[in-house]
């Protein structure tokens, strides 16, 4: 149950928040604190998820509240409520980390909505990402999987997560890419300081620039008030780009000069300000498309992708599917008051016959879903959802068709969306691969084979998470 500690001197104004609160999320458990005293033994003791601080205290003021539970824990979301005399103090505040702030009189529904989102953030920041299988530990969110695909990943984030360098996670929606990304926060010199995300593909252009980089009162119609963006609020953390392939043109710009130099000014203004902060990235698209479609700069490219990992679709790790389902069923199980014991083997048979365009998110889902529907304590067949009730059928000319095009028949009889996307990573990783081994990894003679520059081939081959060394005899044979 999530925890938030409402600090303020007035008990009507202590009243109203925990009552307008309560009503939008009946699960919240709120704390209240009248002095700046109480509210630090309360962040000691409770260990709240978000603190909505109010900065005139009795005792001490509330950026020196601040200051203190930053000492107890840099992570803890702070939201800030502030009269409009003393707005430069909540400023101050949100330059050194707090989540946002709010002005007198409270809207209470934004302040719900704040509220969530600080509790939210709370999680991806203090809820570790593990690569174990014990489930008896439910204060955990697990990646897992002991396919060869996936302990790829594991050593690859084992690989990446002290060095501070800039990460490119690729893979398909729903293949767990944030868990990755949370994974290296954890496990990197960085996690005793703030990670903060944010998705580029929900915002628009103007929003997206704001909420990154922050701007200055009246930058834009509605820029009411200055507001600091999430590079000046994770410094010395982390900031996740989710979907980064998303981003406009201009914000690429921004980006980049970000990574380059660590500096960049708020939208409207012209201070520079300069920041020290870990970029992880991820995305579903082909950047190497976009680049050659003039949509994405390969400059940028080239600074995310300081350590690429490539998390596979479910559909290439198969011997997965068992250990996931088990894992989405007790989690299943904790919240439902009809516990599920197991699969039956023709329920388990249709799962793993599945396609799964949607990934490890539809198959959670899925096991949602029949857990639902189940009647005694096994899912059987008609439990799971129509679109797994029936597998792919096979096509009686099927041996008589070329290979690839057996291949395509089969992702219509499975009905995979986003089919060309599918079609053209597997001609791109087959041709690829057969020019490279043909060249013993030489990507000079490879370009010129292909009729591609050398740059747009290491751009392909970066998405695909291929290596030179696949293809390189020589370097193949080198003990690890």
């Amino acid at each position: 149950m999530p925890k938030l500690l409402i600090v303020d001197d007035e008990p009507n104004v202590l009243y109203s928040f925990e009552k307008g609160l309560s009503k939008g999320s009946p699960s919240l458990r709120i704390e209240t604190a009248e002095t700046g005293a109480d509210a630090l033994r309360a962040v000691r003791a409770s260990k709240p998820d978000a603190v909505v601080l109010d900065v005139r205290l009795p005792d001490m003021s509330g950026l020196e509240v601040f200051d203190r539970i930053r000492s107890i824990d840099a992570r803890l979301p702070v939201i800030v409520v502030t009269a409009h005399s003393t707005t430069d103090t909540a400023i101050d505040a949100m330059k050194q980390g707090a989540f946002d702030y709010l002005l007198k009189p409270i809207d209470i529904h934004q302040l719900r909505g704040l509220v969530a989102k600080a509790i939210e953030l709370s999680r991806l920041q203090h809820v570790p990402a593990v690569f174990d299988q014990n489930d008896e530990e439910p204060a955990a969110d697990r990646i897992v999987g002991k396919s060869a695909a996936m302990q790829e990943v594991y050593k690859s984030i084992g690989r990446v997560a002290m060095e501070d360098v800039t990460v490119l996670i690729l893979g398909e929606s729903g293949t767990g890419k944030e868990l990755v990304a949370r994974a290296i926060y954890h496990h990197s010199r960085r996690n005793r300081k703030p990670l903060l995300a944010i998705n580029c593909a929900a915002l628009p252009e103007t929003l997206l620039e704001s909420e990154l980089f922050g701007h200055e009162r009246g930058a834009f119609t509605g820029a009411d008030r200055q507001r600091i963006g999430k590079f000046e609020q994770a410094h010395g953390g982390t900031l996740f780009l989710d979907e980064v392939g998303d981003m406009s043109p201009a914000t690429q710009a921004k980006v980049l000069r970000v990574l380059q130099d660590g500096r960049f000014e708020r939208v409207g203004g012209s201070e520079t300000i300069a920041c020290d902060v870990r970029v992880i990235a991820a995305t579903n698209q082909r950047l190497d498309r976009k680049i050659a479609a003039g949509e994405f700069r390969e400059d940028l490219l080239y600074r995310l992708n300081g350590f690429a990992i490539r998390v596979p679709p479910l559909r290439d790790r198969p011997g997965d599917l068992p250990l996931l389902v088990e894992h989405f069923l007790k989690q299943s199980n904790r919240e439902s008051s009809q516990p599920v014991g197991a699969v039956s083997p023709d329920a388990m048979r249709l799962l793993e016959a599945y396609h799964w365009p949607g990934n490890v998110r539809e198959l959670q889902s899925v096991v949602k879903y029949a857990v639902v529907h189940a009647v005694g304590e096994v899912i059987t067949p008609d439990c799971l959802p129509e679109n797994c009730q029936q597998p792919a059928a096979p096509v009686a000319e099927e041996a008589e068709l070329p290979e690839f095009a057996r291949f395509v028949r089969r992702l219509l009889n499975a009905n995979h969306g986003g089919m060309y996307r599918r079609l053209q990573e597997t001609v791109d990783r087959i041709a690829l691969g057969e020019v490279l081994r043909h060249t013993r990894g030489n990507q000079v003679q490879a370009s010129q084979i292909l009729g591609m520059s050398r740059t747009t081939l290491r751009a392909k081959l970066s998405s695909l998470g291929m290596e030179d060394n696949d293809f390189d005899p020589v370097q193949a044979r080198q003990p690890d």
